[in-house]
């Protein structure tokens, strides 16, 4: 698959300095900020400082180094923020089906109160 990325979607303008952020953790190859309308006491959004669009393109063609980077910026925001030791949710949303919003790799670290499940059976 080909992964057509947007460089006008929010977080590319977040990156670039357009818009403003409450930013919690920076790296050389993450950015870490507040969510404009948390779903939790935390909830903190992960994106990689490079242009991927999903959790699989970013797998798929980002470097050794931005992948441990990203990866250990989410672990920084965790320790950060104190949701460690009563467990948070790391969640990427990709896709239509994913109802990803952003066309932006990110991850959201939600925790500080009891999450409730994750998804409802079907049938």
């Amino acid at each position: 698959m080909a992964y057509a990325y947007d460089d006008q979607n929010i977080f590319a303008k977040i990156l670039r300095g357009e818009i403003p952020n409450d930013t919690v953790f920076e790296s050389d190859h993450a950015l870490a900020f507040r969510d404009i309308s948390p779903a939790a006491p935390t909830h903190v959004l992960v994106i990689p400082k490079g242009p991927y669009v999903s959790m699989d393109h970013f797998t798929q063609e980002a470097s050794e180094a931005e992948i441990v980077g990203f990866m250990r910026a989410i672990g920084e925001v965790c320790r950060l923020e104190g949701v460690s030791e009563d467990g948070f949710r790391a969640i990427s949303n990709a896709g239509r089906n994913g109802v990803q919003e952003v066309p932006h790799l990110h991850v959201h670290i939600i925790g500080g109160r009891p999450l409730g499940r994750m998804l409802a059976k079907t049938e």
